[in-house]
């Protein structure tokens, strides 16, 4: 039986498409988050794209000034909250300084990857911001919840970067047997239409990150972009071996980069690096997306990007709802 579901916090109760953009090694800064938040969707970036760290603060103080001027100036159209991402893995000496930075800023919601917390989940409370925890397995699921997450993001299959290996429909029926709280499933989700069928299946909201690659505003070489906009699904490629964990890259970099990537070795989680060095690299020269990049046909800004998945959402449920509520 499905578990009721809990209201959602208020952070999360104001966007006007029910997508959270997904924070990209890297790729996401300011400039990305906020065009989303203004255009309606959770904004987020990796607190480690911040380098050095004191570049932490700086980018808070610019997106926190940046939505409190657009909310004035429009105030029937205020912008959605954003969102830091904190590597919780052991390997991110940072982490202690980061969060006393979100703290400072008090930022409204932590999405926490590769480990979950109880510490961290509780000082992120303390501040009165929400934590949303990444996991790829029910059992990862109910330790997140247990250590005190607000809420999940399911990675499912095709996700980009770090992603598991189970179906969408599975992850999220077995999350919502238990779990009526706040749920966003990742996994190949590049349309409006994909967005509600993640809400038809029991998710409150779309992780979106590929699409966001390929944006006038993205931190990305052109190359890239121009790769995600050429790329098919069958171009992803599966491999724990650039940082130990498995992820979803791109054909194209791992042959540029002079590899098999039909032949890949495994990697080793034991050798993770979050502090600037392997990780990092890998990130730089493998290039990350997911297997719902054949819908991205186009380079433009994410404003636009965000009011095409809007209309797709619009036109699906009215095609599927005969324009019902």
């Amino acid at each position: 039986m499905t578990q009721p579901r809990s209201p959602l916090p208020p952070a999360l109760s104001r966007l006007t498409l029910p997508v959270i953009g997904s924070p990209l090694f890297i790729i996401s800064h300011p400039d990305l988050v906020i065009a989303q938040c203004k255009a309606g969707i959770v904004g987020s970036f990796p607190a480690l794209n911040a380098r050095p760290a004191s570049q932490l603060d700086e980018w808070l103080h610019q997106i926190t000034e940046a939505l409190a001027a657009h909310d004035r100036d429009h105030p029937d159209r205020p912008a959605a909250p954003f969102a830091v991402n904190q590597i919780v893995h052991r390997s991110n000496d940072r982490l202690e300084e980061d969060l006393a930075v979100c703290a400072k800023w008090k930022v409204p919601i932590v999405i926490t990857s590769l480990g979950a917390r109880e510490d961290v989940n509780a000082g992120v409370s303390a501040w009165g911001g929400i934590t949303l925890h990444d996991v790829i397995d029910d059992r990862f699921a109910r330790k997140a919840i247990e250590k005190g997450a607000t809420g999940l993001i399911a990675v499912a299959t095709g996700a980009g970067g770090h992603a598991g290996r189970l179906s969408p429909f599975a992850l999220v029926q077995e999350i919502r047997q238990w779990f009526g709280g706040p749920l966003a499933l990742a996994g190949a989700i590049a349309t409006g239409d994909a967005v509600l069928a993640a809400q038809a299946m029991g998710a409150d909201f779309a992780y979106i990150g590929s699409p966001f690659i390929a944006t006038v505003e993205a931190r990305a070489a052109q190359a890239y972009k121009k790769a995600v906009v050429d790329g098919h699904a069958r171009d992803i490629v599966y491999s724990s071996l650039f940082t130990g964990v498995h992820g979803n890259y791109l054909r194209t970099s791992i042959v540029a980069a002079g590899l098999d990537p039909d032949h890949l070795p495994d990697g080793d989680a034991a050798h993770m690096d979050f502090g600037g060095g392997q990780a990092a690299k890998a990130w730089r020269d493998i290039w990350g997306a997911g297997q719902g990049i054949g819908a991205v046909d186009a380079i433009v800004p994410a404003a636009d990007r965000i009011a095409q998945l809007r209309r797709e959402y619009d036109a699906a449920r009215e095609r599927l709802l005969g324009g019902s509520a």
